[in-house]
């Protein structure tokens, strides 16, 4: 159960967009082995000063499509996230264009205590999911 934090400067289309948010939800079902259906993504659009990301001194240069992409997930095997990366990258610099360079990852890991999706259940501890 990811929920997909995705930032981005100002100025995609809303069809560039739909895009990038469709292929990070099929990486995510094919990596993670998520179940249909199992998609919480927020989009987030800034203005240029409002991104800073920086290439912590590995000669990265980043450009105005710069996405990055923070995941509130389970625990997962350093393979899965490995192949999360590497796919999700691969498919938006074939299908949108976007340079490998501006893709950005940041998952944080957390327990099935940690979520209520509804009606203040804890779902995952009470047998509903």
């Amino acid at each position: 159960m990811p929920l997909m934090r995705i930032d981005v400067i100002k100025g995609h289309d809303e069809e560039y967009l739909k895009k990038l948010l469709q292929i990070a939800y099929e990486v995510q079902l094919e990596t993670f082995n998520t179940p249909e259906g199992d998609r919480y993504q927020i989009l987030t659009q800034h203005e240029p000063f409002e991104m800073q990301i920086l290439d912590t001194g590995l000669g990265i240069e980043r450009t105005k499509d710069v996405v990055f992409f923070n995941l509130v997930t389970r625990p997962r095997a350093t393979k899965a996230k490995e192949a999360f990366y590497r796919q999700l990258t691969d498919r938006l610099h074939k299908e949108l264009g976007l340079r490998t360079e501006d893709v950005v990852f940041s998952l944080v890991p957390n327990n099935d205590d940690d979520w209520s999706f509804g009606n203040g259940e804890a779902q995952f501890l009470n047998g509903k999911l």
